[in-house]
Order: structure tokens, then C-alpha cells, then sequence
């Protein structure tokens, strides 16, 4: 089972970007919680063509058709999380519903546990 799911939206938009990049389709979305930001810790996205590092124990999944790969770190606070897209008069942009925040920035960037 994967730590997070990735909506429809946030998977076409993903792609879009990727294809922009020129990155091809085994190019991994690597996710990753970082400190910093409002309430403490931030969400970070980006692609990564080299894969799993063994060093960082990452957890590796496919969401919808696209590779996800996650550090074990950023893994305990993402299980449960979605990845959603928006674009939308009231911000555009990624968002995550991640239930294990007990608090977010009114921007939704950073989170705390």
C-alpha cells in the first residue's frame, strides 16, 4: 500500500510538468518533508531520475501509474497523506491533505505534528 494517493488533477498536472521538464516516464516524483516555513516543516516535490537511495532507506511505490519515491523520514509524516492539485480562483498550486498535521500555515505549505 502507498503512504500517499494522488488525485486525478495533481497526476495530470505532475505529468504536464514532467513532460515540460523533459523528463521521461521512469523519472521517479520524489517527495519529502523538510524543516522550514510557517509551522515548522514544508512539503518539497521534485523529480528524480536516480531512484532509490539506500542510504536515506527510501520507500519506493507506484501511485496511479507514476513512481513515487519518499525517504523513510518524510515517510512517518506522510502515511495517509493526498496530493491534490488546484487551479482554482482561491490559489493554485499543490496541496496536501496530510491527517497527520495537527496544524498548517494559512497558505497550506507547512504543517507540524
Amino acid at each position: 500500500m502507498a503512504a500517499i494517493t494522488i488525485s486525478e488533477k495533481a497526476l495530470k498536472r505532475i505529468n504536464e510538468i514532467r513532460s515540460t521538464e523533459g523528463a521521461d516516464e521512469r523519472t521517479a516524483l520524489r517527495i519529502g518533508v523538510v524543516g522550514g516555513g510557517c509551522s515548522g516543516l514544508s512539503y518539497q516535490l521534485d523529480f528524480d531520475a536516480k531512484g532509490i537511495s539506500e542510504e536515506k532507506k527510501d520507500q519506493e511505490f507506484e501511485v496511479n501509474g507514476l513512481k513515487v519515491v519518499i525517504d523513510m523520514r518524510s515517510f512517518l509524516y506522510l502515511a495517509g497523506t493526498q496530493l491534490d492539485y488546484s487551479d482554482g480562483l482561491q490559489g493554485k498550486g499543490f496541496h496536501f491533505i496530510n491527517p497527520n498535521a495537527s496544524r498548517t500555515c494559512s497558505c497550506g505549505e507547512s504543517f507540524s505534528v
